[in-house]
């Protein structure tokens, strides 16, 4: 199990009120056990791998993956959650965007948003995977809200391998894939019968119990999410 399908069954189940963000952070927390190896990792394509085996596309946070090859990546629920992306070898295209959140200085009233949202427009880079390799996105990060504004207008960056050289730079995406995909690039879908199986049981001691084995930064994502 991949974190695109827990995260698109997390926001099936979640619902306006606090009672059902509540409700939702439980069933959440209880998918941690059959995901603790993978929660990072996003599977782009259905099906086995090649051979030889993938790539490795590690994006930060504040990177918004929408397509890979021509295919949506679908929408989390969690804002600032790093993801993994296995590639598989050969061209593949990357359509993203930048996106950060700042507090609001001062008083905020009743109703008014608590954040600024600054977001770029999407972006495209297109790169030769390489099997066993790992990617990352590379870009000089705001201090900032008035520098992450400035992005708007000019943002930049590339992607590097492990050894921190540039294989190709982000250029403004035109909405058009260059890459084709083939049926053995389709991307996982979720599975919304899952829901139901994960409320099964006991859910305050499988609650406890995976509390206990989230990492750090896993706890900190769900909290900031469940009660902000």
């Amino acid at each position: 199990m991949s974190i695109y399908h827990v995260l698109r069954v997390f926001k099936m189940a979640v619902s306006p009120t606090s009672i059902g963000r509540f409700f939702a952070f439980i069933v959440a927390a209880v998918f941690l056990a059959g995901c603790s190896s993978t929660m990072t990792r996003v599977q782009t394509w259905d099906g086995d791998a090649a051979e030889g085996g993938t790539a490795l596309l590690e994006a930060p946070g504040d990177i918004r993956v929408a397509k890979v090859n021509g295919r949506n990546m679908g929408n989390f629920l969690m804002d600032d959650l790093a993801l993994n992306y296995d590639l598989l070898p050969g061209e593949n295209q990357v359509v993203f965007s930048y996106k950060t959140i700042w507090a609001k200085a001062g008083v905020v009233r009743n109703g008014e948003s608590k954040v600024h949202v600054v977001q770029t427009e999407p972006h495209a880079v297109t790169f030769t995977a390489q099997a066993g390799e790992t990617y990352r996105f590379d870009f000089d990060k705001p201090d900032s809200r008035q520098e992450a504004e400035a992005l708007r207008e000019d943002f930049s960056g590339a992607i590097v391998n492990e050894a921190g050289e540039e294989v190709a730079r982000f250029e403004p995406w035109d909405g058009e894939s260059v890459v084709a995909a083939s049926p053995a690039r389709t991307p996982v879908s979720g599975d919304a019968s899952a829901t139901a199986d994960a409320v099964d049981g006991n859910t305050l001691e499988q609650l406890k119990a995976l509390w206990h084995k989230a990492s750090e930064e896993e706890k900190r994502t769900f909290l900031r999410w469940a009660f902000e």
